[in-house]
C-alpha cells in the first residue's frame, strides 16, 4: 500500500488553475517512465501535455476525458514497478471543485425552459473563471441543494447560495463549492477598470427553445478566454482605427524573387514575415506603440525588447503565439519561425511560454479576404495592425491610370496613450517602408 503513488496536475503558470482534460495517453496496468506525456489539458492559453514526474505502472485513473481538473488534482495512481499493480480505489479528489462526467448533464425541463437557464455541466465555473455563471433562481420556497451548515456559511460569507453551481451528485452544493464562487466573485470585481469603471453584467437569454430547436455545446478553454480576454479589451481599451493602403507591386516582385532562399531555409517568404521586419524597426521610431498603460500607477511601461504576436486561426479559436526579439532578425530566419509556431498552434504544440511576452500583434486576414477590418487590441499591448487582402487597382501615375498591387492595412490604438496624429504618422511610416524598403535601412 505504501508503494502508490500520485502523479497530480503541477502549476500552469500565470495564474491558470485548471484545464480541460482532451486526452488521456495511458491506461490502468501500463508502465510509465519519467517524462513519458500521461495526459493532454487544454488550458484558457494553450493544448499542453502534462508529463509523469514518476515512472511506475498505472493502478488507477481518477479523471476522464472532459473533466475540468485543478492543480494539485490526482490525475493517475502508480504502483512502484515490481509491486502489486491491482487498481485501488480512487480518493475522493478534494480540489475538483466542478466535477462534470464525461457527457455533459442536461438540466431538467423546468430549468432549460427559464431565461438564463445553465449551460451543461461541463462548462461550470471555477476559481479560475473570469466570470462567473450563473444561473437562474429557482422557484421561491425551494431550497437549494445543500447542507443547513452550507447554506448558513453562505450567508455568512454573503453569497446567494442559489447561484452556487454545486459539484456533488446531483448538483449538491458544499462549501467548497461556495468558496470557490466567492472567490470567482471577488477576482471579477477586482479586475474591474481602476479609473472608476465598472463591470458591465451581460443580459440574460431568452428561452431560445421556445421558438424551435436548439443545441448547447459548452465552450473550449481557448473560446472562453478569447471572450473573456477581448469583451475586457473593448470594455476598458478606448479603440480607435486608422485606416491606409500601401502599394505592395514592387515589394510583391521582390517577395516572389526571394522566395525560394526562404523555403529553402524552411520557411515561406509571405507578407506577414516581411510586415514583421517593418513592424519592429516602425517600434522603435514610435516607442510610445512598444509600450503599456498601466492604470492603477498612473505610469507608461516603455518596453526595451520587440516580441510581436501573430493572430493564428485554428480549429480551437484564435491562438496568438509570439515571436521574440523580432528586431534582431533577418526575414528569413523570420519566415521559418513564423511557419513553425504556426504550425505549432495548428498542431496543438503550444507552450504557455509560446503565448506570453508580445508587445504588438499582427492579424492578416488576406488569405482569407475581406477589405478592410478593426482588430480588438490584444490588452497590455496598446496597438494592433490588421492585415486584408491585396487586390489590383487603377492607380493614377503620370497622367494615366495604372494597374497597382494594393494592400488594405487597419491600425487599432489606444487612445489613451496614441493620438491621432501618432497613429497617421505610424500607419504612413509602415506604408512608405513597404513602398520604399531602403526607408529601414535609412530610419529603422
Amino acid at each position: 500500500m505504501s508503494s502508490a503513488m500520485e502523479i497530480k496536475l503541477p502549476g500552469l503558470g500565470e495564474n491558470i488553475k485548471s484545464g480541460t482534460v482532451v486526452a488521456i495517453k495511458v491506461k490502468v496496468g501500463d508502465a510509465v517512465v519519467k517524462d513519458q506525456p500521461i495526459v493532454e489539458l487544454e488550458t484558457e492559453k494553450a493544448v499542453l501535455e502534462v508529463p509523469a514526474d514518476k515512472s511506475g505502472v498505472v493502478s488507477s485513473i481518477p479523471i476522464k476525458e472532459g473533466m475540468e481538473v485543478m492543480v494539485d488534482q490526482v490525475l493517475i495512481v502508480l504502483a512502484a514497478t515490481g509491486a502489486e499493480t491491482a487498481p485501488k480505489p480512487a480518493e475522493p479528489l478534494p480540489q475538483a471543485k466542478p466535477q462534470p462526467p464525461a457527457e455533459p448533464v442536461k438540466p431538467a425541463a423546468p430549468v432549460e425552459s427559464k431565461p438564463g437557464a445553465d449551460a451543461p455541466a461541463a462548462v461550470q465555473p471555477t476559481a479560475a473563471s473570469a466570470a462567473p455563471i450563473i444561473p437562474a433562481s429557482p422557484e421561491k420556497g425551494v431550497p437549494a441543494p445543500a447542507a443547513p451548515s452550507v447554506r448558513r456559511f453562505a450567508r455568512e460569507i454573503g453569497v446567494d447560495i442559489h447561484k452556487v453551481k454545486g459539484s456533488g451528485p446531483n448538483g449538491r452544493i458544499s462549501i467548497e463549492d461556495v468558496k470557490s464562487y466567492s472567490k470567482m466573485l471577488h477576482e471579477q470585481y477586482s479586475s474591474a477598470p481602476a479609473s472608476g469603471g465598472t463591470v458591465i453584467a451581460a443580459a440574460p437569454l431568452p428561452d431560445f427553445s421556445k421558438w424551435g430547436g436548439i443545441v448547447r455545446e459548452p465552450m473550449t478553454k481557448v473560446r472562453e478566454k478569447t471572450a473573456t480576454h477581448l469583451s475586457s479589451a473593448w470594455a476598458t481599451i478606448p479603440h480607435v482605427t486608422q485606416f491606409d493602403r500601401a502599394d505592395i507591386t514592387e515589394m510583391e516582385q521582390l517577395r516572389k524573387q526571394f522566395a525560394p532562399k526562404a523555403e529553402s531555409a524552411g520557411g515561406k517568404l509571405t507578407m506577414t514575415a516581411i510586415l514583421l521586419k517593418i513592424i519592429a524597426a516602425a517600434l522603435k521610431v514610435f516607442p510610445q506603440f512598444n509600450a503599456s498603460v498601466d492604470m492603477a500607477s498612473r505610469e507608461i511601461v516603455y518596453k526595451k525588447y520587440v516580441n510581436i504576436g501573430v493572430a493564428v486561426d485554428t480549429d480551437r479559436g484564435l491562438l496568438v503565439p509570439v515571436i521574440r526579439d523580432v528586431d534582431k532578425k533577418n526575414i528569413v530566419q523570420l519566415a521559418v519561425e513564423l511557419n513553425e509556431i504556426a504550425k505549432k498552434a495548428r498542431d496543438k504544440k503550444l507552450t504557455l511560454d509560446d503565448m506570453q511576452g508580445g508587445n504588438f500583434t499582427i492579424s492578416n486576414l488576406g488569405g482569407i479576404g475581406g477589405t478592410a477590418f478593426t482588430p480588438i487590441i490584444n490588452a497590455p499591448e496598446v496597438a494592433i495592425l490588421g492585415v486584408s487582402r491585396a487586390r489590383m487597382e487603377p492607380v493614377y501615375v503620370n497622367d494615366e491610370f495604372v494597374p497597382r498591387l494594393i494592400l488594405p492595412l487597419s491600425l487599432s490604438y489606444d487612445h489613451r496613450l496614441i493620438d491621432g496624429a501618432d497613429a497617421a504618422r505610424f500607419t504612413r511610416w509602415v506604408v512608405e517602408s513597404i513602398e520604399q524598403p531602403f526607408k529601414i535601412v535609412l530610419e529603422g
